[in-house]
């Protein structure tokens, strides 16, 4: 079968005017991040899509293509963590983190992650595993998405500025940088002598 014409716009769900699709796209939370790529519908064509910026597609929405034809967005199911328990001390604990997080009047849902369930069980929640379609808050920032935004050298009053410790040379000399999640190990140092 032959591919579908280009789609180069979005449109949003709410814009959709009553516009009925006449095909679909099944997208997990990354994927329905995009600007530039060639997806293929439930209908088995593809479709080439050539936005003109990169934008966050949320399930409803629509990608037009170049005739008129309207191919609705759907959110994929994903593994997810469903968290209960003291929702505002939660959320906080997961915003500091800068993670996603879909927020509902009773309970939270973030994608799986083994380390972030740990701190939230210890913290007291109750967490449970489902796939379902994840559908963050959108950020600030990110028109739609918890994008990280640069620090520029300078802490703002919430602790992101590098921060580099060392083990003593009894625990074999490592040093390590962190900087909100990410941690890079240097080189294991020579004992002083």
């Amino acid at each position: 079968m032959p591919d579908l014409p280009p789609a180069q716009r979005h449109v949003p769900n709410a814009a959709r005017a009553g516009r009925v699709p006449f095909d679909s796209v099944v997208l997990g939370y990354d994927e329905r991040f995009l600007r530039r790529r060639r997806l293929v519908t439930a209908g088995g064509k593809g479709v080439m899509v050539d936005l003109p910026e990169t934008v966050s597609l949320e399930a409803g929405d629509c990608l037009e293509l170049l005739d008129g034809r309207l191919v609705e967005v759907q959110a994929a199911a994903e593994p997810v963590l469903v968290v209960t328990g003291d929702l505002p001390r939660l959320a906080w604990h997961i915003g500091n983190r800068h993670t996603p997080c879909e927020i509902g009047a009773e309970r939270l849902v973030i994608r799986e992650d083994h380390v972030l369930k740990a701190m939230l069980v210890q913290l007291g929640a109750q967490v449970t595993h489902e796939m379902a379609p994840f559908r963050p808050e959108g950020g600030a920032y990110g028109h739609g998405r918890t994008l990280g935004h640069s620090h520029g050298g300078h802490d703002h009053g919430h602790g992101h500025v590098p921060h580099v410790f060392s083990l003593g040379h009894g625990a074999g000399g490592v040093h390590v940088a962190t900087h909100a999640f990410r941690r890079t190990e240097d080189e294991v140092e020579a004992p002083d002598e």
